[in-house]
């Protein structure tokens, strides 16, 4: 195990860089309801609280999805100025939205097991005292 030191002067908040996989699942939910190009995923993410996401990144994952029959793209020239990619979910994609649900539902049940017994480890002095004073008044 490595040793990190930590300058006590440096109070700023971690940051997250959310792995590429968790990422998915947003962007197949934000493409359930509506067909949509890349800024307007983008912004959902950002919304969804991804706050570092390249967006070169986000259109070669996009590239991969479409590969992968998840995501579909047409190109709309409807409006003025440059056409635009605007990508909707497939069939294959709303199934392996729901394995993602189904898959994020279990991680969601170990995290909370893990922060169940994260938040006891801090608790515990009190909770013994509590239990001490419960047999006290048994007695």
């Amino acid at each position: 195990m490595s040793n990190h030191s930590k300058d006590s002067s440096s109070k700023s908040e971690p940051t997250f860089q959310a792995p590429k996989n968790l990422i998915v699942p947003f962007i197949l939910l934000s493409l359930r309801d509506i067909n949509c190009h890349g800024y307007k995923i983008l912004q959902q993410l950002m919304d969804f609280g991804f706050s570092t996401i390249d967006q070169g990144n986000l259109y070669r994952m996009l590239r991969q999805l479409e590969k992968d029959t998840l995501v579909k793209s047409e190109w709309d020239t409807s409006e003025a100025g440059p056409a635009k990619r605007i990508y909707s979910l497939t069939e294959a994609g709303e199934q392996y939205l729901k394995t993602c649900v189904y898959s994020l539902e279990h991680y969601q049940s170990i995290l909370d097991q893990f922060f169940s017994v994260y938040t006891n480890m801090f608790t515990f002095p009190q909770h013994s005292k509590k239990k001490n004073e419960d047999k006290d008044k048994e007695k």
